[in-house]
């Protein structure tokens, strides 16, 4: 078996799908994305194509090494997504080609079903009420929020309280059986973080995610060291050696992306890498059906795996749902707070090729804002 073709898709509200072909048939299907900066994305997945066709599909390791190894100049957001996506279709072509799921192949399933949280949006405390009650209602376990909007580089008492009147009205309402996470989106700065982090130990969140950008690693372990809750990060991490220093410094859950990390790959390992520090695995996915159920694979096939992120009713969507471009959505369904183990072969899902199509006629230009302090200096979003 030989591939034959790579074609790249442009799709709203703001992802790339991939499609790898093969002469005897087979497809499979990635999500190579950097959200922002999809048509750069698009053009390294070109690129790469280059070395892929003609090749054995089958070699998803020997391809893995050369992807990300082949060219000298190696890592960095856009190569690794571009990989990561290759990497999922291939996978996706490995496991239709054996008759199994993905996770057959990574070892056999540890569980039975996948627990995911829902995003949580409004800004202020009512409406973060409604609609936590609203997954309540509908069953989830488990939502996750950010902490605020724009940050000042030392948050005053009146900031830091808001941020603890949001989380305290979704906790209230999730009550003390279930979860919530707190998203600082790399917004705080260390001395914002020093004075977050102790403000919602209180209220129990489950984790609260990437307290300082990752060019601040380096201080990591003295912001853990102070921490009364879960540390964790890692959206921003493109492989294992980045994520060592994290783990290092004491994190406890990590967060890399299917799509952004290297594909089923290189996450496989970030978690086998996080299990030998005691750290939990809750894979960043605030993007397509593909990226998801590549991440359920490994989150199937993983002892160390937490919770799972998903994109249903996330605010990006702007129109265009998580489950629009599937055949049949009743794999990614969620029922009582959890994904049921994918048990058809390759990814477990069957991608609306024709849906897909149509998109990219369309395409997209998704770009991130851009936000400003008072001052009009730069902000971090």
């Amino acid at each position: 078996m030989k591939i034959d073709r790579v074609e790249t898709f442009l799709v709203p509200p703001r992802w790339l799908f991939c499609r790898v072909t093969t002469d005897e048939g087979i497809v499979g299907w990635g999500e190579p994305v950097v959200e922002g900066r999809a048509e750069v994305v698009r053009a390294a997945v070109d690129v790469l194509a280059e070395y892929l066709v003609g090749e054995d599909p089958l070699r998803v390791e020997h391809h893995w090494q050369v992807l990300t190894k082949g060219g000298f100049y190696r890592g960095g957001p856009v190569l690794s997504s571009a990989v990561a996506g290759l990497d999922q279709a291939l996978w996706d072509i490995a496991g239709k080609a054996y008759g199994a799921p993905v996770h057959a192949l990574l070892g056999g399933p540890v569980r039975d079903r996948v627990r995911v949280y829902a995003w949580v949006g409004g800004d202020d405390p009512a409406e973060i009420a409604e609609a936590v009650a609203a997954h309540v209602e509908a069953g989830m376990t488990a939502v996750k929020m950010n902490a605020s909007g724009r940050l000042a580089p030392v948050p005053t008492l009146a900031d830091v309280d808001d941020v603890v009147r949001r989380l305290a009205a979704a906790r209230e309402v999730l009550g003390p059986h279930r979860d919530v996470a707190l998203d600082l989106h790399g917004r705080a700065t260390y001395p914002a973080a020093r004075l977050l982090l102790p403000a919602v130990a209180a209220l129990h969140p489950l984790l609260v995610e990437e307290p300082l950008v990752p060019e601040h690693g380096h201080r990591l372990a003295e912001l853990v060291a102070c921490a009364p809750v879960p540390v964790a990060t890692g959206e921003r991490l493109y492989g294992r050696a980045d994520f060592l220093p994290a783990l290092q410094a004491g994190v406890s859950v990590v967060q890399p992306d299917p799509s952004h990390a290297g594909g089923i790959s290189e996450v496989r390992r970030i978690a086998a890498l996080a299990e030998t520090y005691g750290a939990l695995l809750a894979p960043h996915c605030p993007l397509g059906p593909i990226s998801l159920a590549a991440s359920l694979q490994i989150a199937l096939a993983t002892p160390n795996f937490l919770i799972q992120e998903q994109s249903i009713g996330i605010h990006y969507n702007g129109g265009t749902e998580l489950l629009d471009y599937l055949v049949d959505p009743a794999p990614l369904r969620i029922v009582d707070g959890h994904i049921a183990r994918l048990e058809a072969p390759g990814l477990g899902i069957e991608v609306d090729e024709a849906a897909v199509r149509r998109a990219d006629r369309a395409g997209h230009a998704w770009r991130n804002p851009v936000w400003r302090q008072d001052d009009g200096s730069f902000a971090e979003w």
